[in-house]
C-alpha cells in the first residue's frame, strides 16, 4: 500500500499542519493517484488559484512489481513554474519536468512542489507499506 498526505504551505502558514489531506491505494499493478489543482481527476487537490501546480502535477504509479514511482507530467506550458524534489531521509534529488522517480519500497520520504516565484510549496509525505 502507497499512502499520501498532503499539506500546502504558504509564508503566512509556514509550520503550521491544518489541512492535511490523505490518500492511499493498494500496492496492485496500475494503480495510480494523482496530485494537482483537478479534483475531479486528483485524490489530493491544491487550491485553485496556485497556478504553479499543473491540472494534474504528480502521478503516483505502481508498477508489474508492487514498486511504486512518482512521474511529474508535463502541463500546458513549455517550461513548468515550479520545481520538484524528492526527499528520503538526507538524501535529496531534483525531479525532471515529465521525469519518473522510483519510490524506495518499504521507505518514506517527501515530495516537494516548490513555486518558482513566492514563498508557497506543496508537501507530499509518502509511505510504501510493503
Amino acid at each position: 500500500m502507497l499512502e499520501l498526505t498532503m499539506a500546502t504551505v504558504s509564508a503566512a502558514d509556514a509550520g503550521a499542519t491544518a489541512g492535511m489531506l490523505m490518500a492511499d491505494a493498494p500496492s496492485e499493478p496500475g494503480a495510480v493517484l494523482r496530485v494537482g489543482r483537478d479534483g475531479s481527476v486528483c485524490r489530493l487537490a491544491t487550491p485553485d488559484d496556485w497556478l504553479f501546480v499543473s491540472r494534474v502535477h504528480l502521478e503516483f504509479l505502481c508498477g508489474p512489481d508492487g514498486g511504486w514511482q512518482v512521474r511529474w507530467l508535463h502541463g500546458s506550458q513549455p517550461d513548468p513554474s515550479s520545481v520538484v524534489r524528492l526527499v528520503v531521509g538526507e538524501y535529496a534529488q531534483s525531479v525532471a519536468y515529465g521525469g519518473t522517480v522510483p519510490l524506495p519500497r518499504g521507505g518514506s520520504g517527501e515530495i516537494i512542489i516548490q513555486d518558482r516565484t513566492g514563498p508557497r510549496s506543496v508537501n507530499v509525505g509518502f509511505y510504501h507499506e510493503v
